[in-house]
């Protein structure tokens, strides 16, 4: 099953975005860079959200990540997720900033591969607020292979 098969068997759809404010993702090269996409979910991790909240939120960053890509390069077939930064609503004792982020990642492995195409490197980092009060905020670089 290719990336694009498998994204779409997991209920990702991809449909026609129109252009912001900002470019989501774009070209330079053999690279797709995407801007910073924030969850929907909104709140402090640490103090009112819980790790599985945060978790869930990260993988809807990486849903948005996903679509905004293939709107940029029509597939996600071809493509190998090379960096990943994510960034956390934390309460200042809040220390799984990671284990919240894994929720992106993990979206990534199941569609990339974990030991493939999929395994990237990877910041997870804490912050005293994000955009609109969002949960989560992540951004990710991808290499097109061919």
């Amino acid at each position: 099953m290719t990336p694009t098969e498998k994204a779409q068997s997991l209920g990702i759809t991809f449909t026609e975005q129109a252009p912001g404010y900002l470019n989501m993702c774009i070209k330079t090269g053999n690279q797709l860079m995407t801007s910073g996409h924030v969850s929907d979910t909104k709140g402090v991790l640490g103090t009112g959200l819980t790790v599985d909240e945060g978790y869930k939120a990260a993988r809807e960053c990486a849903v948005k990540i996903l679509r905004s890509v293939h709107q940029a390069h029509g597939t996600l077939n071809g493509l190998r997720v090379l960096k990943v930064l994510g960034c956390v609503y934390s309460a200042p004792s809040f220390t799984d900033q990671h284990l919240v982020i894994n929720g992106a990642s993990d979206l990534f492995h199941e569609i990339f591969g974990k030991t493939t195409d999929g395994y990237h490197a990877r910041s997870a980092l804490g912050f005293a607020a994000l955009p609109t009060g969002a949960a989560v905020e992540v951004e990710a670089i991808f290499e097109i292979k061919s």
